[in-house]
């Protein structure tokens, strides 16, 4: 794939400018490369990362450049599509001395056994969540990605530096692809208030690469700072990147009609200007999203439920069996879904194993329920059978 060059940036960008103005470059970024300026180094935005090297675009143009010295045991901190750096001015070959703290990452859990995290995408402004209609929704799987998406803005913070903690947020955006291929316009309507029953607060944009539709719309939201796409194969994503940049710079294969899903048509993440202004970074469709310390996004894609639980009767509500539950009465009388209530549950369980994983308080808070559990299943069973202890 050929990286843009700066005779093809875009034609509003003054001759004055900063020459990196267009990958994201601003006052911040200045300030907080100011002490590596004064070493000699020049910056750089990463554009794609493969085997060890990565290509860096710097006031020269685009460079390849070695990643030896900021090669960490921390997998949180290998350099990512997104990263600000610092460069070596001369030599060949060329090396990134070091990366300019995050003010986001997109972070999901390897499938690894082992407690880890794997870095998508950094100092991102939109996280495009794609999603197919040439498929049947799948809302749990939305759920999922929205709540990585809403415990993104924690930049190097989530990285356990206190660096850029609060400054900055990734704000998340819902785009249906392939809207063409749902037969009316009730039913599109009627899709899209699915997906907004499940995001509040967040924007959810219909959009077709085929006809068009809704195209300048969401051209509209990434024409500002740096936004990146996720979702499975087959989504669109890269057909959607094309359609940005008005050329076939990413390539794209057919999804299977039997069952949508597309082959990992791009196999890097490579990050992109576009000609209407902004970045956007493609990446290869995701198997598997594993949530990585999603608590605070849990618990703001299912806020109602939350707020329901603050007028349960007893503030450790387990929402099983107790009395005076509110969330159980809101399930009851059909005000809330079983199946959300089901889906927050389940997130909240796998986000507290992961967490588990790294912090003794957690482990200990989950040793506890499990014997209280188990006490109160012993009860019972004594209970019925006539047993007093």
């Amino acid at each position: 794939m050929s990286l843009p060059s700066f005779s093809a940036l875009p034609s509003s960008l003054s001759t004055t400018a900063h020459p990196l103005a267009a990958y994201g470059w601003d006052d911040d970024w200045a300030a907080e490369f100011a002490p590596y300026a004064a070493q000699g180094l020049v910056p750089g935005r990463v554009v794609r990362v493969d085997r060890g090297r990565c290509d860096i675009v710097t006031p020269e143009g685009t460079i390849w450049a070695d990643t030896a010295f900021v090669v960490p045991r921390d997998p949180m901190r290998i350099i990512c599509t997104g990263d600000w750096a610092a460069v070596d001015a001369d030599g060949d070959p060329r090396f990134v001395r070091t990366l300019l703290p995050r003010r986001t990452a997109f972070v999901r859990s390897t499938s690894s056994k082992r407690s880890e995290g794997q870095v998508l995408a950094t100092n991102v402004d939109h996280i495009v969540i794609c999603v197919s209609l040439a498929v049947e929704l799948d809302l749990g799987r939305v759920e999922r990605f929205l709540a990585l998406a809403m415990s993104s803005s924690a930049g190097d913070a989530l990285l356990g530096d206190a660096a850029g903690a609060g400054e900055r947020t990734a704000e998340p955006v819902v785009v249906l692809t392939k809207a063409d291929l749902v037969p009316d316009a009730v039913t599109l309507s009627h899709l899209v208030q699915d997906i907004e029953r499940i995001a509040p607060g967040v924007q959810v944009l219909p959009v077709s690469s085929a006809t068009g539709e809704g195209i300048d719309v969401f051209s509209a939201i990434v024409s500002g700072g740096t936004s990146v796409l996720l979702g499975a194969s087959g989504a669109g994503k890269s057909t959607l990147a094309n359609t940005l940049l008005g050329q076939d710079v990413m390539e794209v294969q057919a999804a299977r009609d039997v069952d949508g899903k597309g082959r990992h048509t791009t196999t890097t993440r490579n990050l992109l200007v576009l000609p209407t202004g902004g970045v956007l970074i493609d990446t290869p469709g995701l198997r598997g999203v594993g949530l990585w310390d999603a608590g605070v996004g849990v618990g703001q894609v299912f806020s109602e439920i939350e707020e329901l639980a603050e007028d349960c009767r007893f503030h450790d509500c387990a929402h099983e069996a107790e009395p005076g539950c509110a969330v159980r009465e809101a399930i009851e009388d059909g005000t809330l879904p079983e199946r959300r209530f089901d889906s927050y549950r389940k997130l909240q369980r796998e986000n507290q194993r992961i967490v588990a994983k790294t912090d003794a308080r957690v482990r200990a808070e989950i040793r506890r329920d499990w014997k209280r559990k188990g006490a109160e299943g012993r009860a019972a069973m004594d209970a019925k059978r006539g047993r007093i202890r």
